[in-house]
């Protein structure tokens, strides 16, 4: 499975449930990633889609709480077990996690591949993801030049998860 986020310098991903920053260039990464796969995210992260409604072109499915839930055409499911097996259909390299922090923290470890928009400033956040830097799991596989939108410097990168090079590099 991969994940596609963008991060602040302290790895801030919101603040009162809206994105800290919106950058054109990572809406289109984002869709050029997605289109065609499969997104799964939390209730509040899809209702703050473009349009209230599921992305078009992408199979949506929607975890809540919520038993009579329902968002679009989009498929709902109640809980991470119920999530799985709705994946469970999907080739695992065409599902991609888009949040929000909870769904993030649940799905990271099925994950194996990120796809981090790493914005150099510290925003005030309330809603934070993983730091993979940190984290002796992962390992940053892509950085890109530095990008700028305005006064935003930013930087596209991809992390992978250790065991999955390991396993790469044991098959070669």
């Amino acid at each position: 499975m991969n994940l596609i986020v963008c991060v602040d310098a302290n790895w801030g991903i919101g603040w009162k449930d809206k994105l800290l920053v919106s950058i054109p260039r990572d809406k289109k990464l984002f869709q050029e990633h997605t289109m065609g796969k499969v997104i799964l995210g939390g209730r509040k992260t899809m209702e703050g889609l473009p349009g209230g409604t599921e992305l078009k072109g992408r199979t949506n499915i929607v975890l809540t709480g919520k038993r009579d839930y329902k968002f679009g055409k989009a498929t709902v499911v109640h809980s991470m077990e119920e999530a799985l097996k709705e994946l469970s259909g999907y080739a695992s390299e065409d599902i991609f996690i888009v949040g929000g922090g909870q769904v993030y923290r649940q799905f990271l470890p099925y994950c194996d591949v990120a796809y981090v928009t790493k914005v150099n400033y510290k925003y005030d956040a309330d809603t934070f993801f993983e730091n993979l830097d940190a984290s002796g799991d992962w390992v940053m596989t892509h950085d890109s030049e530095e990008q700028t939108y305005y006064d935003i410097e930013y930087f596209f990168t991809i992390y992978q998860r250790k065991e999955r090079l390991e396993r790469k590099d044991d098959v070669l």
